[in-house]
């Protein structure tokens, strides 16, 4: 399990689907927002929360088609199938390695990016620690969609399609998990959903994406 995981972080990276991409088009939502609404400090801290947010959500879409796509290119996908790890270990493995690559890089980056939108000093652990209970329920909800289409041509706007309805609940609580802990109030309620949706994927996608690539693999 080890080797499989350092060999998608290898492939990750050299792929284009690593952290660079990602924290490259998380920047460029970052700082197009000021164009956009205009350099008022009041109006920049109240969206921060949202934005960052949705900016990592777009972040992580980027590179949701790699997770199988290069393994069913080259047939690699058939033989992990056949190997005596399981399927849900491999999907579980593979959200993984995207969480890494993906993930927690923007998790590590957004109080840098957190400066460009004015957020306040207070905001950022609630931000950080929401980013980091919600991302990988975003890495595990594409791993899933990501099996659906494996196979596709142009399969990447149906991912997209697919995922973003899903990733709808983890925005909200993540967001308003920040937005309230930015603003002192209590982010209990939110911190719990969001938490709870998390290890909820965790514990059940990966069952529903081995199930999945069972089907596309006949």
């Amino acid at each position: 399990m080890i080797a499989l995981l350092t060999r998608d972080l290898r492939l990750a990276v050299r792929a284009g689907g690593g952290f660079g991409l990602g924290l490259a088009f998380f920047l460029i939502v970052v700082t197009l927002v000021p164009f956009s609404v205009g350099p008022e400090n009041m109006l920049l801290t109240k969206i921060a929360p949202g934005i960052l947010w949705l900016g990592a959500l777009l972040a992580c879409l980027l590179s949701l088609d790699r997770i199988f796509a290069l393994d069913w290119e080259d047939g690699s996908l058939d033989l992990l199938a056949t190997s005596p790890l399981p399927m849900e270990a491999l999907v579980s493995i593979k959200a993984l390695a995207h969480w890494l690559t993906t993930g927690l890089p923007l998790v590590v980056a957004t109080p840098v990016f957190a400066l460009l939108l004015s957020l306040p000093e207070a905001g950022y652990f609630p931000l950080v620690l929401s980013l980091l209970l919600g991302t990988p329920a975003l890495s595990v909800i594409g791993t899933f969609g990501a099996a659906l289409t494996v196979g596709l041509k142009r399969g990447g706007l149906l991912l997209s399609l697919l995922v973003l309805p899903l990733y709808v609940p983890t925005l909200i609580f993540g967001a308003e998990m920040a937005r309230r802990g930015a603003q002192g109030l209590d982010m209990t309620t939110a911190m719990m959903m969001l938490a709870g949706i998390s290890f909820g994927v965790i514990a059940l996608l990966p069952f529903a994406s081995a199930s999945v690539l069972r089907v596309n693999l006949r």
